[in-house]
């Protein structure tokens, strides 16, 4: 049976928590925040465990509310600029099993009013894991090319994030995968619309997203010597 996760409601509680990003506010709002975010986002999270395992069986779908894929709605504001207490989004990361003991890649997903976006990847690598994937990039660019330079993956998808201007040390401008050795990010994906994102169509089409990528995702945890 087809099922719904997020509706209308989701996107305007985002909406107002944009315009009323206050404690006073979201306290007030909690169970809408409950009703029509976090727990239809759980929802989802469960039911993409078994096609994720499918996919990969070292890959995490945990709907639990604290320490699972789901992200915190609450801001780190310790050493940020913008005060402001909580995310306009919501997101949800499906990790490799490993994550907590080597930078993995992931799955990911969010919902925001204008911005909802899938994909996967290693976003933002410590410096040590850049140098590794660009080593591993150097060394293996046939598999490389294969998992990102296809007609269907460009069709699809888009390398998230900034890119060096310069080639990176060590490496010559005219390079065969010298674009993708400047990434700063291995991370790519796509951005879908709020009609989606509230239809019967989510899960199958996240599904279908992971699976186009899982050749990539399949490189990186080579890269980083992780089974996928």
């Amino acid at each position: 049976m087809s099922t719904t996760y997020f509706s209308r409601r989701s996107f305007q509680f985002l909406d107002r928590l944009a315009r009323h990003n206050q404690r006073e506010w979201f306290h007030q709002h909690r169970a809408d925040y409950e009703r029509d975010i976090r727990e239809p986002f759980q929802r989802l999270i469960t039911d993409l465990q078994a096609p994720l395992a499918a996919i990969s069986p070292h890959l995490r779908a945990d709907p639990r509310k604290v320490g699972g894929s789901l992200f915190r709605i609450h801001r780190d504001t310790r050493f940020a600029h913008d005060k402001d207490p909580y995310k306009t989004w919501q997101g949800a990361r499906f990790f490799h099993e490993r994550h907590r003991q080597i930078q993995a890649p992931s799955y990911y997903v969010q919902i925001q009013p204008g911005e909802c976006f899938a994909g996967g990847g290693i976003w933002s690598p410590e410096s040590a894991t850049l140098k590794t994937l660009r080593e591993f990039l150097a060394d293996n660019p046939a598999a490389w090319k294969r998992a990102t330079h296809s007609a269907d993956f460009k069709r699809r998808f888009v390398f998230w994030g900034e890119s060096l201007k310069r080639p990176p040390r060590g490496y010559e401008a005219d390079h065969e995968l010298i674009d993708d050795l400047k990434r700063k990010h291995f991370a790519a994906g796509r951005d879908f619309d709020e009609a989606l994102a509230c239809s019967d169509e989510l899960l199958p089409w996240l599904v279908e997203q992971y699976r186009a990528l899982a050749p990539m995702m399949d490189y990186l945890c080579a890269a980083r010597e992780l089974e996928f």
